[in-house]
């Protein structure tokens, strides 16, 4: 039996071209995993088969060949190991069936169709990792593809990342405890940190109790969960919306500043009275805790300058 000749001697100048790209693609993905150690942010594929299980998916559906986004298909089925998020390739084994992917892409001018899953704007690979490898380094911004829906209760995008599926499994139990999607088909309640919707079924379960005490009956949860949608969740995030709050807060979601404010909210009743409104409580909240760097900066100057104002004026003047 021959043995087999090496890719570079059996195509030649062409597939040389196609392995320098291969070795561009490799420094890529050395000076992005570089800089992912950096700032802490995760640069890997997602795992599939991990989606699957923080997200309940169920049930799917066949949806024939589309052409998909590049940049939406942010995970595999099994080979996650092999791509980092932008799928530059990051171990040598790839090597081989990279370049003679690229060598065909180079002369045929297309490849076959890769076969990915569904979620939500989010894909998936089932097969195909090597012809999506290429095909980003080469520029492209489309792929053929075989889809398969999985059905998701919560929407996926293409910006999740793996730090993301534990809140987002919280959010699947909200739904499936509240059914807040199938009554107010609108809402989209987004958390960036975890616990956020515990904190929510704290909230309905103290609007519903109050609610049985004003209208002497038993309150039906789907009652209670539409009405504390609409008469406490909405007006506060109609407050963030009008005076524009979520500036202040960078990288925060209406939902998260929602918790902040209603925790000072009851801060504020608590020390000042009952008629201290949710309005009130949000524009105070931002003007003394913003996050945006410099608003944040202001606030801490003048609580120091109103800190130095409440203190003796021995302890401010200069000696002389």
């Amino acid at each position: 039996m021959e043995d087999k000749k090496p890719i570079m001697e059996e195509h030649g100048p062409l597939t040389e071209e196609v392995a320098a790209q291969y070795r561009r693609a490799r420094l890529r993905a050395l000076v992005r995993s570089l800089l992912a150690r950096l700032t802490g942010r995760s640069n890997r594929l997602l795992s599939f088969d991990e989606v699957k299980e923080k997200l309940h998916l169920r049930g799917s559906v066949y949806r024939g060949l589309q052409r998909v986004p590049l940049d939406h298909i942010i995970g595999s089925v099994n080979r996650y190991q092999d791509f980092d998020r932008a799928f530059l390739p990051i171990r040598p084994h790839t090597a081989d069936r990279w370049i003679a992917v690229g060598t065909i892409l180079f002369r045929e001018g297309d490849l076959p169709p890769v076969r990915l899953y569904r979620i939500g704007d989010a894909y998936f690979v089932l097969d195909g990792h090597h012809r999506i490898s290429v095909a980003r380094a080469m520029g492209w911004k489309e792929i053929e593809a075989e889809v398969i829906e999985v059905r998701s209760r919560v929407a996926v995008g293409p910006e999740l990342r793996a730090e993301d599926l534990e809140i987002l499994r919280e959010y699947e139990e909200f739904l499936e405890r509240t059914r807040l999607d199938v009554l107010q088909p609108e809402a989209d309640i987004r958390f960036t940190i975890a616990g956020g919707y515990h904190r929510l079924l704290e909230h309905i379960a103290v609007h519903r109790y109050f609610m049985g005490l004003e209208q002497g009956r038993e309150i039906p949860e789907d009652e209670a969960v539409t009405h504390w949608y609409n008469t406490v969740y909405r007006p506060v995030i109609e407050i963030i919306r009008a005076h524009r709050l979520l500036e202040d807060f960078p990288g925060r979601t209406e939902a998260d500043l929602y918790l902040w404010i209603m925790d000072h909210l009851y801060y504020l009743r608590e020390a000042y009275g009952p008629e201290v409104d949710a309005e009130s409580a949000a524009l105070d909240y931002a003007e003394q805790f913003p996050e945006h760097p410099i608003r944040r900066l202001v606030a801490e100057i003048r609580r120091a300058v109103e800190a130095m104002g409440d203190l003796p004026p021995t302890e401010i003047e200069p000696k002389v």
